[in-house]
């Protein structure tokens, strides 16, 4: 006789094998792990949150030196290579020195001859304060000589006539002098300007830094004002960060700031606030916002912030380069 099959009772009826409790518990174990660390997470960004302020509208900005040209002239040579380090009066590029030449030699010559007139001018007083010596002694023995009736009347006034000539003979000598004295001091200023302005046909750095954007080439006439080169100065970087107006609240120059910089991930620069402007960026734009004209959009404003390195920076920094700044405001 066949033996009857007894039913399973500790299968599922759907046929589903249920999940075991030592592995419900695993699960609820890493789940709560990951809560707690986000929580802890969640909790550490809401504390610095409140004790920082962050932007990421910030760059480098570094002293930008314009090399201009302060005469005319054509360019005969370039010594400055593109992105080229170089000290302060470093020689970048010569202007065709020869029509400042010529005008220094003709100043020269300018000079020699009002000196030569104020040695005549000298000499000219010189003979005429004898002469007025001479004429003045005359007129004394004359005025003697009329008293005792030795001479006549009209000898004495011709005495004295040329005693009052030489006394305005040396006189007008004086005044020659000074002149011929004036005219040599402006030759001597015509001089040095002239060998100024052959000075600026050399063409240096202005400070040390690093050669940018440089716009010369040999043959080219250059006027005044123009500018040839930019230097973007190397020991004197800082950062620009633009915050909004309205984490502005706690932030005061002196407080102390972390900057990383796109271009080095991984790398934290310290550093502070050293001021914060008087002005919001939109004020300083070529046409700023007027509120009064048209419809008013309320659009928070961001504040430009000088944050500078409490130690040179190691880094090859550049102008413009982007970075994050954590201000610690609390």
């Amino acid at each position: 006789m066949a033996e009857t099959q007894q039913p399973n009772l500790e299968a599922p009826a759907n046929g589903k094998e249920k999940p075991k409790p030592e592995r419900s518990m695993g699960r609820l174990a890493i789940f709560g792990i990951l809560f707690a660390i986000g929580l802890v997470w969640g909790g550490m960004k809401l504390v610095r949150s409140l004790s920082y302020e962050d932007t990421d509208d910030a760059q480098i900005a570094g002293n930008i030196y314009p090399v201009i040209p302060r005469v005319p002239g054509k360019v005969v040579e370039v010594l400055a290579n593109d992105n080229q380090m170089v000290k302060k009066g470093d020689v970048l590029i010569r202007l065709d020195p020869a029509d400042y030449q010529i005008r220094r030699d003709m100043a020269e010559a300018q000079l020699l001859r009002a000196r030569a007139a104020v040695s005549g001018a000298k000499a000219d007083i010189a003979a005429a304060a004898a002469t007025q010596t001479k004429l003045d002694a005359d007129l004394r023995r004359s005025r003697n000589l009329q008293k005792q009736d030795v001479i006549s009347r009209a000898e004495l006034d011709a005495a004295t006539a040329g005693a009052t000539a030489s006394t305005a003979q040396h006189a007008a000598a004086g005044d020659q002098y000074r002149v011929a004295l004036a005219q040599a001091k402006l030759a001597e200023a015509e001089l040095k300007n002239a060998e100024l302005q052959l000075s600026w046909a050399t063409v240096t750095a202005p400070a040390d830094g690093q050669v940018s954007k440089k716009n010369v080439q040999p043959g080219q006439y250059v006027t005044p004002g123009q500018q040839l080169i930019a230097i973007v100065g190397s020991g004197d970087l800082w950062v620009v960060a633009n915050f909004k107006e309205t984490q502005l609240e706690h932030m005061r120059p002196g407080q102390k700031v972390i900057v990383k910089v796109d271009a080095f991930p991984g790398e934290e620069l310290k550093g502070h606030i050293d001021s914060i402007s008087a002005g919001t960026g939109a004020q300083f734009a070529l046409l700023p916002p007027d509120n009064a004209s048209g419809n008013f959009v309320k659009v928070a404003q961001r504040v430009p912030v000088k944050i500078v390195f409490d130690e040179a920076p190691k880094l090859p920094l550049a102008a413009g380069m982007n970075v994050i700044v954590d201000v610690k405001v609390k």
